[in-house]
């Protein structure tokens, strides 16, 4: 269970294909982390106000719940897409142009919403979601100018930026919504992702990755500099661990992902909460997101190896999806909210750690964007099939699945630890 080996073998491996940035030093580097953490928090914010904003503007342009579904599966899949292109574009152009992309999209994004006076222009207003991913150009700032060893605690320091979003979107959407409507609510939106735009252009470097080896030819440069060069996003997976990590985020992931994102329907249906109560609910779950993974998640990541922590948060999620199949109350559900917040953020935590660990540093934005299209996939496919497990079977059969594939893979990940103990011992 100890870090110590795993961690030097990783540093070592990292250092030989993809050095630490040098020419920031540590106060600088540090610095510039503690500003990407602001800037995600203020992501997270917007993303909450906006979360507020577009289920009461599609209820005023007619939308009912299955139109509903529809626009959020429009956003899975043009997220979806536009993951591993966004990632490939920071890698290639720097963290800055990368923010700055994100940011932008995002002001876009809520101005099209505040004008938004017609059923069609809730689907068009979506469209610059395909370069809105903030987070994950924030991971991939915090990747590069993170140690190896470090890395894990200084991804789940965002999960606390992403608890202070939570509960500071929610409310301010709700209190905005109540006194000055929708379009106010979302021109605050578009202001305040501007000032995030504002915030990276000041304190983001253009670029946060070591400088590449000169030894490439010009022709192989622009052979390979290409956002849409599918063949260079592909051939990560050709790295050891990726692609095994990869099935277990995807495997393990995917029954996590059709809870959340059926809870609107669950916490309105199943416990019929009001959306005041909700309110108070989601602000629940920020509070203890951000314990966990502000003064939990990292300690945890500096004494024990990274594989031991997935396979742990794994048997916790087959637990709590055991226990989501046969809660009743609001009560049970917000003490299950604590183990299902730990396994959620380790799983996320230790997933992306692992594989930006196993790609050369030139690569991480390419592989951060592979990751973010994970969680497009399942925001993609979780409406349809979270809809029908629910409507045909109930709450328990979401919690069952959750529990079994779940219990699957840890069972998978159980033998592999030990097959691995065998050969050393041998």
């Amino acid at each position: 269970m100890s870090r110590r080996g795993e961690t030097a073998e990783k540093t070592s491996a990292a250092s030989a294909s993809s050095p630490s940035n040098v020419a920031l030093d540590h106060r600088q580097r540090m610095k510039i982390i503690y500003v990407t953490y602001i800037i995600a928090a203020l992501d997270i914010t917007w993303m909450f106000l906006q979360f507020a904003v577009t289920p009461y503007l599609a209820k005023k342009l007619g939308f009912d719940t299955l139109w509903f579904g529809y626009l959020q599966t429009t956003v899975g899949v043009i997220q979806l897409l536009g993951g591993p292109l966004f990632g490939r574009f920071g890698d290639l152009f720097g963290a800055r142009a990368a923010l700055s992309l994100a940011c932008s999209a995002t002001t876009i994004f809520f101005l099209l919403l505040a004008v938004a006076n017609h059923p069609a222009m809730l689907f068009i207003h979506k469209l610059p979601t395909i370069f809105m991913h903030v987070l994950p150009a924030s991971q991939m700032v915090v990747t590069d100018l993170s140690e190896p060893d470090k890395r894990a605690d200084a991804l789940a320091k965002l999960g606390l930026s992403f608890g202070i979003g939570m509960i500071v979107g929610s409310t301010l959407g709700g209190q905005l919504i109540k006194h000055y409507g929708e379009t106010f609510t979302a021109c605050v939106g578009a202001a305040g992702s501007f000032f995030s735009f504002l915030l990276v252009l000041q304190f983001i470097p253009k670029t946060t990755k070591i400088a590449a080896p000169e030894n490439n030819t010009k022709s192989d440069d622009n052979k390979n500099k290409s956002v849409f060069n599918v063949g260079e996003i592909t051939r990560l997976m050709k790295y050891p661990r990726v692609m095994r990590t990869f099935l277990i985020k995807i495997f393990a992931g995917l029954p996590s992902g059709i809870f959340q994102v059926m809870f609107s329907i669950i916490a309105l249906e199943f416990f019929k909460l009001e959306p005041e109560q909700n309110g108070y609910l989601m602000a629940y779950f920020g509070i203890v997101q951000m314990v966990l993974q502000g003064g939990v998640i990292g300690r945890l990541t500096e004494r024990y190896s990274e594989n031991s922590l997935l396979l742990v948060s794994v048997g916790v999620a087959s637990v709590v999806g055991l226990g989501q199949a046969y809660m009743q109350t609001v009560v049970q559900f917000c003490i299950i909210v604590v183990p299902m917040m730990f396994s959620l953020s380790m799983f996320t935590v230790i997933t992306d750690s692992i594989l930006t660990n196993s790609v050369p540093s030139t690569d991480t934005g390419t592989m951060l964007g592979l990751c973010a299209s994970v969680q497009s996939l399942l925001r993609t496919v979780g409406p349809t099939l979270g809809g029908f497990l629910y409507v045909s079977y109930g709450i328990i059969s979401i919690g069952l699945i959750q529990f079994f594939a779940n219990i699957g893979v840890f069972l998978y990940m159980l033998q592999q630890h030990r097959n691995k103990s065998g050969e050393r011992r041998e």
